[in-house]
Formats: structure tokens, sequence, C-alpha cells
């Protein structure tokens, strides 16, 4: 269970908010960040507060945990597709999505196409894991259920092994910080963890989902791909804090974030640079020169999961889209 912080809530905010600051600067370099909104520690959230895809589809995700009967692979995967589908095609889904989010669902929308099918075998790109934070939320999962749920929602749309791995431990940073671990020490349990299930393929969640692949002669050699692209940047990210330097764009030593481990790493980075001050890191997170919104959606949910969710300025929460629905999740997990 999560701490009396209100950990879900902080998270659940925290990255709303990410999403909507990092919304107008994504695609722009610093400088042109910086010619738009003036020194980046005094950033200010747009009016309206408006997010991308990134929140929607993490919305998406959480209702799908939650309609979903039973904590199976089978219940999880039918109502996350169901939900990723009705995303697909609601009206409000105008705000830039990934293609390759988009060509997944189109696929899913079939549904005699096995879900294994409309994965996106080839596709590393961090809508796997901009999304994942809720199954790093839920209170009452299994270490394996909580591996297998993260794996299972990005191999609906991002079937690649590193986009796996890296929601994988994306949902673990969420959930350790939610559950008070030091920031000193999270880089260090993150890379225990993946060194510890590097080959560890999870056959109940994912099928065969490894055979897609022409590369891979095991399953345990397909996921070792993976986990091994998430070592080799946490290996930048403890290297970048080693010597940090918060006035450098943080992209330049732990990657852009458009793909998912990088997206992990940055985000990461971000916060880690300032973990008990939240909206420097938002801010920090927005000014890149990468995929900001993802890049600041996950530092958020980092900065919300360790700090909880009265760290957020009333004004910033008052007016986030979708704000109803991030609280009605942030409290039923919470509870």
């Amino acid at each position: 269970m999560t701490l009396n912080k209100r950990a879900a809530t902080g998270a659940l905010l925290g990255l709303a908010l990410g999403d909507a600051l990092g919304f107008p600067t994504e695609f722009n370099d610093v400088p042109s960040i910086l010619a738009k909104t003036g020194p980046w520690r005094s950033m200010p959230l747009p009016r309206p507060a408006i997010v991308t895809d990134d929140t929607q589809m993490t919305l998406a995700l959480a209702r799908g945990i939650r309609t979903a009967t039973e904590y199976s692979p089978e219940s999880l995967a039918y109502a996350t597709r169901e939900e990723f589908v009705d995303w697909y095609h609601s009206p409000e889904n105008n705000r830039a999505p990934g293609n390759t989010c988009l060509r997944a669902c189109s696929l899913l929308d079939d549904p005699s196409r096995d879900w294994r099918d409309a994965s996106q075998i080839g596709s590393k790109g961090c809508g796997a894991n901009m999304r994942v934070a809720p199954v790093g939320l839920v209170p009452g999962w299994t270490e394996e259920e909580r591996a297998g749920a993260a794996q299972l929602q990005s191999a609906l749309t991002h079937g690649h092994p590193t986009a796996l791995a890296a929601s994988d431990l994306t949902a673990r940073a969420v959930h350790l910080l939610a559950q008070g671990t030091e920031v000193t020490g999270l880089v260090g349990q993150l890379r225990s963890y993946a060194l510890h299930h590097r080959t560890h393929y999870h056959e109940r969640w994912l099928g065969d989902l490894w055979m897609r692949t022409a590369s891979d002669a095991s399953p345990e050699s397909f996921i070792a791909r993976g986990w091994d692209d998430c070592l080799a940047v946490l290996d930048r990210l403890t290297a970048a804090l080693r010597t940090p330097s918060p006035e450098t764009d943080p992209c330049l030593t732990t990657g852009d974030g458009w793909i998912a481990e990088e997206a992990l790493a940055t985000a990461l980075q971000c916060f880690l640079l300032f973990p008990e001050d939240p909206l420097t890191a938002l801010r920090r997170a927005a000014c890149t020169k990468g995929d900001s919104d993802s890049i600041a959606c996950l530092a958020g949910a980092f900065a919300g999961a360790h700090l909880g969710a009265d760290i957020w300025p009333r004004d910033w929460e008052g007016r986030i889209e979708y704000r109803e629905d991030l609280l009605t999740f942030g409290t039923l997990w919470d509870a």
C-alpha cells in the first residue's frame, strides 16, 4: 500500500502537470524554448493547462486496470486493448500522438486479431513507458504481476524488448518511490533489478511475442537485448549524476527521450537533480531539446510518487486538464 503522502495522487497529478508544461516546448531546441518562456527556472504553466496523448493514454491504461475483472494477463490485455482502441477513435486524440501507437491501435481495432500480431515489434519509442505509471501505483500486486503488467501494456503497441524492459523499469521506479525508497539509492536499486531480470521472459504475460522477430534464438536472448539497453543508459545516468550540471540540457548526457530507455533515464536525471524541488525538476525536464512532454511527465510522476499530492501548487492542480479523472484514480489507489 502507498504511504499517507497520497503518492498515487501526487504521481498522477505530477505526470499531467509535466505533460502540460512540456507540450509547448516539444520539438524545440533550448534556445528557442528560452526565447518563448524566459528563464527556465520560472517557466509558467500554460493557460489552459492542456495535456497530450501521454496523459490520455495513462488514463486509458488506468481505466483498463480498473475494468479488468481480475489481474490476469488475459483480462488485463482485453480491458486495456479496449481502452486503447477507444482512445484511438476519440475526437480528443488530436495531440500529435506517436505513429507507433496509432498503427498498433488501428490493428487492435480488429477484434479477430491476436494482440501480439498488432504489436509493433520493431519500436522502442517512449510511448511504451510514458503511460506506465499506473502499474507502479496499484496496491496489492506482486512483483511478478507488476512486471508482467508493465511489459504487457507496452507490448500492446511497442513490442521491442527495450520498450518492454524500460516500461518494467519505469513502473518499478514509480513503485519504489511511492513506497518511500530513498532517492540516493534509487538508481542502484533499478540497476540491481535490471540485472536480476535480464533473462527473465514473462511468457505468462507475453506468450510467444518474442517469436515475431527473426534475430533471437530464444525468449531469454530476446528480452536480454532490452535489459542491456536499459543497463547501458543507467550507466550514462550514473555518470551524469556523478558530476551534476543543472544548467545543462540533460538530453546531452542521457538522450533526447524519443526512445523508451532514454525517456526513463533523462526523466530520472531531471528528478534526481532536484528531488525535493518538484517544480524545478518539471521545468528542467520541459526545457530540453528532446521529447519534452514525455520527459517532463515521467519526471512529474517520479516527483509526485516521492513527495506526495500536497507538493503541487493549488493553482496548477486546479486547472490541469482531466483533473477529475486523475484525482479519481489517485484516490482509489491511495485508499
